[in-house]
């Protein structure tokens, strides 16, 4: 049986941040892999181009998967995505030439529940707030230091991540509020109350709500008022949740103590400027889910996703199966001795 081949979209800067060496090494086993070596994050006809003689695109969150690309490709089976976020897929683009479009599992809960604890423990000791200010003075004055212990975390959302962070937190004999009207919580220790119960008592409220219509610009300027005078924000789910405006306002009022983010509006997915360089805020480039094992675990989702194509087997996490008419002759081609 011929080898198919493979484009991953990724640049040599991605790839090393974000595909594991034994995925690629598994990869090599059953198919010729072909490599972005532009430099650049491809897109449209260009992407195309790059991928003319591939079966198989396999895409970074950089490359979106747009109607040109897949127009201009019309020996491309499949159009994956190494995350669960397939937000810069074109769906009905891809459904309407056939083409297959997959994701990959959640396996960042871990990471991400880490990351949003430790921006809890920054924020409230002041950890990058020192360093801040301990820069640009030898006797920096900070404000009197929050103990997490005791304190009271909400939790808007209860998905994989915010079930993780919950017992995270019940650990450290936290108070945990959880704001979720599509979940059902039944675990002691966690008070389970709508939103408006939930932000004017925690200490520290994180935004782990799905991406959805009805959650755009949710974290508004009523939200931010509605918070307990002196907490905290943090937003590890997606940048268009909040109004940054709002946020920004909420800070240079001193109503909030602080923020973390490491989501936002600006490209990628990462916290917009604005908020970089101020000492109230701790700002990560989006990189909640960059843990070894947690690459390891969407790496190797795609891998398996590969494998089966080129084995004549349908992939799992299939998005628009009924409408990738490319894939049916394609797996039957593969399947003949």
């Amino acid at each position: 049986m011929d080898r198919i081949k493979v484009f991953l979209s990724y640049t040599r800067e991605e790839l090393a941040g974000y595909y594991s060496e034994r995925g690629l090494a598994l990869l090599r086993d059953h198919v010729d892999l072909v490599f972005n070596e532009t430099g650049r994050v491809l897109r449209g006809r260009e992407l195309a181009e790059a991928a003319q003689a591939c079966r198989i695109i396999l895409a970074h969150r950089s490359t979106p998967g747009d109607a040109e690309t897949f127009h201009a490709s019309p020996g491309l089976v499949a159009f994956l995505r190494g995350a669960v976020d397939i937000s810069t897929i074109d769906v009905a683009a891809a459904s309407a030439c056939g083409v297959l479009v997959t994701h990959a599992t959640a396996g960042f809960g871990t990471a991400v529940a880490e990351l949003a604890l430790g921006m809890i423990f920054d924020l409230a000791r002041g950890i990058s707030r020192a360093r801040h200010l301990y820069a640009g003075t030898d006797d920096p004055v900070l404000p009197k230091g929050l103990q997490v212990r005791g304190s009271t975390v909400g939790i808007v959302g209860y998905g994989t991540i915010g079930r993780q962070l919950a017992a995270m937190c019940k650990a450290l004999d936290c108070k945990v509020l959880v704001s979720d009207p599509h979940s059902s919580i039944a675990e002691p220790g966690i008070e389970h109350c709508t939103l408006d119960e939930l932000l004017p008592r925690a200490d520290f409220v994180v935004c782990l709500a799905p991406s959805i219509p009805q959650t755009r610009n949710m974290v508004d300027a009523s939200f931010l008022r509605a918070m307990k005078e002196g907490a905290c924000f943090l937003n590890l789910s997606r940048g268009e949740l909040v109004d940054d405006d709002a946020l920004e306002q909420a800070l240079d009022s001193g109503r909030l103590r602080g923020a973390g983010l490491d989501v936002g509006t600006a490209k990628d997915q990462k916290p917009a400027a604005r908020f970089l360089r101020r000492p109230d805020v701790v700002a990560m480039p989006h990189v909640g889910g960059m843990t070894g094992p947690a690459r390891e675990h969407q790496t190797m989702d795609t891998v398996r996703q590969v494998i089966a194509l080129a084995q004549g087997r349908e992939p799992e996490h299939m998005v628009n199966a009924a409408q990738a008419h490319r894939l049916r002759p394609f797996l039957d081609s593969r399947r003949q001795p």
